[in-house]
């Protein structure tokens, strides 16, 4: 999961530890200017900006969105934009904190699902790729030269050609099964939560929703994401007469729990998919360029001592 990561770099559990201790530090009657404070270095460069005069959402952005690669950046906006949405609404905080650093566990739980998945059939990969090394090997050791079979001649040319272009398709085909299994959304029930804050401040749904389109843009995110849901949501609450905010908030709750099961079915049967690129093309691409050679070697060699 960290694969390409600085080690500077947080993960999705490191961000929901620090997003957890907000919220109690909030919750706690701390001020946000000292909560940042007790959070280490990130804290200390957030309360320096808060400090020098920049609004909370704008130093999370500042120093944690725009410095943070994927996808730590886009939960930090997805902090930034309730931040945003508390502060306007003058809402409370600490309750949605708490509920975002869950979902952030929870969708890290399955990268490490993801993880887990990718190690038997990336190392049966890595171990199939040493394999042609090794027939070559075997093959200079019995006296033949696979080497010059495959660089010096048309069989061996071609070889050499199929079976690179066997393991880039395997590389390729990898990559987009694991993109394709990871979650995608790292802040799901985001806006249900907005407008659950925005309205239990007292604005207005006019009000509310401009507040939220405004702060998931600042922080980069996709306004569209989640109208449908809101939009429901608030056609219930006109029906039955009940306030919006709960149920808002119980609309975003199963929006995570939605997306947390629908990325660990995808993660379940991701080992099974990964095993497709390898029979299909690592096992292949080993026959024409650890096998093929060697043969054709072995025959050359019969050949010329008759």
């Amino acid at each position: 999961m960290s694969e390409g990561r600085p080690r500077s770099e947080p993960d999705l559990e490191q961000v929901a530890s620090i997003v957890q201790r907000l919220a109690v530090l909030l919750g706690a009657g701390v001020g946000p200017v000292a909560a940042w404070g007790y959070l280490g270095e990130r804290g200390a460069a957030v309360t320096a900006s808060i400090e020098g005069g920049e609004s909370v959402p704008a130093a999370i952005r500042t120093h944690l969105v725009r410095r943070s690669a994927s996808p730590a950046g886009r939960a930090w906006a997805g902090v930034a934009a309730a931040w945003q949405v508390a502060t306007d609404a003058g809402a409370p905080l600490a309750s949605t904190l708490r509920e975002f650093a869950r979902s952030l566990r929870a969708i890290a739980e399955i990268e490490r699902d993801i993880t887990t998945a990718l190690a038997g059939p990336r190392a049966t990969a890595r171990l199939v790729m040493v394999l042609p090394v090794l027939g070559v090997f075997f093959g200079m050791v019995l006296g033949l030269n696979p080497l010059a079979v495959l660089f010096t001649t048309t069989a061996g040319l071609s070889c050499l050609a199929v079976g690179s272009a066997l393991m880039a398709v395997a590389w390729w085909w990898n990559r987009r099964l694991v993109a394709a299994a990871r979650p995608r959304d790292l802040t799901p029930g985001l806006r249900c939560d907005l407008m659950a804050i925005a309205v239990s401040g007292g604005a207005s749904l006019e009000r509310a929703t401009a507040a939220v389109d405004r702060a998931l843009h600042d922080s980069g995110l996709d306004p569209a994401v989640g109208e449908v849901e809101v939009d429901d949501v608030l056609a219930l609450s006109r029906a039955a007469g009940v306030p919006a905010a709960e149920l808002l908030r119980s609309q975003a709750e199963e929006s995570r729990r939605s997306a947390a099961a629908a990325a660990e079915r995808r993660a379940s049967v991701l080992a099974v998919r990964l095993m497709i690129p390898l029979g299909v093309c690592v096992l292949p691409a080993f026959m024409v360029l650890g096998v093929l050679p060697l043969l054709i070697s072995v025959i050359s060699s019969t050949s010329v001592g008759f």
